[in-house]
């Protein structure tokens, strides 16, 4: 992936600005693939290890309709210190994703604060 690709995806956040912490976390929690999986039992059993944990979370977060919301609410909730496997994304990746979005942010605040 390259550099365009997240700034894509922090383009598309831009629809979840808005959205309240509490309406992110009820979409991630309740409609979100890892939450199924959490209230189902068929959760994996996570290493603890961030590659691996990555490779049992690829497929879950694939398909998982709540990609965005869940991206927002852990850029909102963890910021650059992100941990554990949150979205469709690697650490790596998100944390790129992360700088465009702070960066959208950062511009869009300044541009609602001019007269």
């Amino acid at each position: 992936m390259n550099d365009q690709h997240f700034a894509d995806v922090a383009a598309e956040l831009d629809d979840y600005a808005a959205v309240s912490e509490d309406a992110l976390e009820h979409a991630v929690r309740y409609q979100g693939a890892c939450g199924w999986l959490a209230t189902s039992g068929g959760t994996p059993e996570w290493t603890g290890d961030d590659g691996a944990d990555r490779e049992l979370a690829a497929p879950i977060c694939a398909g998982c309709p709540v990609q965005r919301e869940c991206l927002e609410w852990e850029f909102r909730t963890h910021g650059y210190a992100i941990g554990s496997v949150w979205g469709p994304l690697s650490a790596a990746g998100r944390r790129a994703v992360y700088l465009h979005w702070r960066d959208r942010r950062d511009d869009a605040g300044r541009a609602g604060g001019r007269s």
